[in-house]
């Protein structure tokens, strides 16, 4: 389970810093339907990108940690079931989105609960094993 942990958050990461950079470059060409929106979605959709990657980066500073913060990682996944949530919330009051959209929003709602499901399994991993110096002092 820790190793899952480990691999499910870098690929989060690493998809999320490549899904900030995108919309970081394209601006509002990185949207479906949203190419005649004008400077100021442009705008902020490029600041969008700039923080989803750097939410990314966070991911990706999550996983290499030893072992994986599960308070991170919980953080991390509550931040992006809150996305699908607004998403859901746009859905009602607006109606359905692009077909991609809506693909993923079933990834941003269906995909936190496994992170808090394995959240603390790279740390009960970590106090299972024993550490150098415990197996030092029951050498002694």
């Amino acid at each position: 389970m820790a190793g899952l942990l480990k691999w499910l958050a870098l690929a989060m990461g690493a998809a999320c810093v490549a899904i900030g950079a995108f919309h970081f470059a394209l601006g509002i060409d990185s949207v479906p339907g949203e190419g005649s929106a004008g400077a100021t979605v442009d705008s902020r959709e490029r600041f969008y990108g700039a923080v989803f990657l750097g939410y990314g980066l966070a991911w990706i500073w999550a996983a290499r940690q030893s072992p994986v913060p599960a308070r991170a990682v919980r953080w991390l996944a509550g931040i992006f079931l809150l996305g699908g949530l607004g998403r859901l919330l746009s859905m009602a009051v607006h109606g359905s989105p692009q077909g991609f959209q809506t693909a993923l929003t079933v990834l941003e709602l269906a995909l936190p609960p496994l992170y808090f499901l394995l959240a603390s399994a790279d740390e009960r991993a970590a106090t299972a094993r024993p550490s150098p110096r415990r197996a030092e002092r029951v050498h002694l």
